[in-house]
């Protein structure tokens, strides 16, 4: 067993904000770039117990972007600068079903959006021998995505939008959008309170 396998096997990560936490981010990056087809912004920060794995696509993660510990990145996908994924969230991306994510998104724990659902069509087929439907998955600037969201394959979500905790998106978002709900549905727009604030 080489040391790689032993120190990508995980490591415990220091608590506080002091320079052990720094250098565990910084391993983090040094043990996830060293995987095949992923790049990462010198300036990001990988948690060693996150999960960073291209398989046949590629991962690219961009400048001051976090990815926090037991989050997990595979497949195609794309993030920009200034993002953070937190907690066992799961983003799986496919080479034919890619996943992109903007610049300054936010994006909370135990979030999942994966770009392929399972075909179930045929009532005398088992599932899992029916294949998968691919289609990929767009996050816009400046969103937030809260606890618990799941994205469908095949979403955009807009710029500027807001998902609230535990929402099912199954539908396209449109810019500035807040969203709540199973399936999620309009519950208001970033802005409307300070343009009525002005009317009044």
């Amino acid at each position: 067993m080489s040391i790689w396998t032993i120190l990508e096997g995980g490591m415990n990560m220091p608590t506080d904000k002091t320079l052990g936490r720094r250098l565990a981010n910084r391993f983090g990056r040094f043990l996830a770039a060293r995987r095949k087809n992923v790049t990462i912004a010198r300036n990001a920060l990988i948690s060693p117990e996150a999960k960073i794995c291209a398989r046949a696509g590629a991962i690219c993660i961009g400048a001051g972007s976090t990815v926090a510990p037991g989050a997990c990145v595979q497949g195609s996908v794309t993030i920009g600068e200034n993002c953070s994924i937190q907690m066992y969230t799961i983003v799986c991306g496919y080479e034919k079903a890619p996943i992109v994510i903007g610049n300054n998104v936010r994006i909370a724990a135990h979030c999942m959006m994966v770009s392929a659902n399972h075909r179930f069509d045929d009532p005398e087929v088992p599932i899992c021998r029916q294949g998968l439907n691919f289609a990929p998955i767009v996050i816009e600037d400046d969103v937030w995505i809260a606890a618990r969201v799941n994205i469908m394959a095949g979403v955009t979500v807009g710029k500027g939008s807001v998902l609230a905790a535990g929402a099912v998106v199954t539908k396209d978002v449109p810019p500035y959008s807040v969203m709540a709900g199973v399936p999620a549905r309009p519950i208001g727009r970033r802005g409307e309170k300070k343009a009525k604030g002005e009317r009044e």
